[in-house]
């Protein structure tokens, strides 16, 4: 996962020696900060709960755009990015996938700030299985036993949420459907995913920026009040683009199965976050998260053997 603001929805590929790939200890520690630093960013998002999300969001989208243009100049990857711009099918898909991973930073910064890191965690718990669900059924993909059973212990979790607690868990299935959309509709196109991140966010940004100057004229902007404000929500754009700068250096030196298994650190502290902050979580929440959890070990556990397997046939 390319991903941008939260966990990558599919790991970049590792890049091969002659491509400069870093040995994996410190490869493993820039993947590892990386997803830190994406679960983590659930308590950062709780301190700017004096603007709304949609505030929030704007200024998460014009603050990136030139973080992320310098790091596609960094990484020499600025011919790619004016190449794009005479691809209009590559600039549909990418209007596209901006407005997924729009909508997904939306939702994902109003959970927070309601109260519902708890949800949100659930929605990235659940991710990597509904990857699994969409390859099965939408992509015609192959899949064994094992991933089968971690899928169907993921919709038990589901149908306990909806039964015993009352209530469809509506945040995080629309934060794992979003993320999953956008993965699937990026794996349409070959742009590289700097690149691709830098277009999704500049669209983004045209109208935010228009949106802002109205929001921040107003008695509703936030900017404005004071330092603290202004500070905090321009460090939207830090806390977006250097997790992913970090994880593109991680998975240069990782495996899929390392960085399959890495993705569940960032929900695992979203979770904790939520704990902390006092969220409520009951004895049918647990059964919810049991399930949900035992799907992923069984699909940590076939990524693993899966990884054995394929060192077996290199030796």
């Amino acid at each position: 996962m390319t991903q941008p603001a939260n966990p990558p929805a599919a790991p970049l590929p590792p890049a091969s020696p002659e491509s400069g790939r870093l040995d994996a200890g410190r490869a493993g520690a820039a993947a590892l900060s990386a997803y830190v630093i994406w679960g983590l960013s659930a308590a950062f998002y709780k301190f700017l709960g004096f603007a709304s999300a949609t505030e929030i969001v704007l200024h998460r989208a014009v603050w990136s755009v030139p973080l992320l243009a310098l790091l596609v100049w960094m990484a020499g990857r600025a011919p790619s990015a004016w190449r794009v711009m005479a691809d209009r099918r590559a600039l549909a898909t990418l209007l596209l996938s901006a407005i997924l991973i729009a909508s997904n930073w939306w939702v994902f910064v109003w959970a927070i700030n309601a109260d519902r890191v708890l949800d949100v965690s659930l929605g990235y718990f659940i991710n990597p299985l509904m990857n699994v669900a969409v390859g099965v059924f939408i992509a015609g993909e192959r899949f064994g036993r094992a991933r089968m059973i971690a899928v169907a212990l993921a919709v038990i979790g589901v149908v306990n949420q909806i039964i015993a607690v009352g209530e469809i868990p509506w945040i995080g299935l629309f934060l794992a459907a979003s993320f999953t959309a956008y993965g699937y509709i990026r794996k349409t196109i070959s742009t590289d995913g700097r690149v691709g991140l830098f277009w999704e966010t500049l669209i983004i940004s045209v109208p935010s920026l228009i949106a802002l100057l109205f929001i921040e004229a107003s008695p509703e902007g936030r900017f404005l009040a004071g330092p603290y404000e202004a500070i905090m929500l321009i460090l939207t754009g830090p806390m977006t683009v250097a997790p992913l700068l970090l994880f593109i250096i991680g998975a240069r030196g990782l495996h899929f199965a390392t960085i399959g298994l890495l993705q569940f650190v960032a929900p695992t502290l979203q979770f904790t976050v939520g704990l902390i902050w006092g969220e409520a979580f009951t004895f049918a929440h647990a059964i919810t998260f049991a399930f949900i959890w035992a799907g992923l070990a069984v699909f940590a556990l076939d990524l693993l053997s899966s990884r054995k397997r394929a060192i077996a046939k290199e030796s």
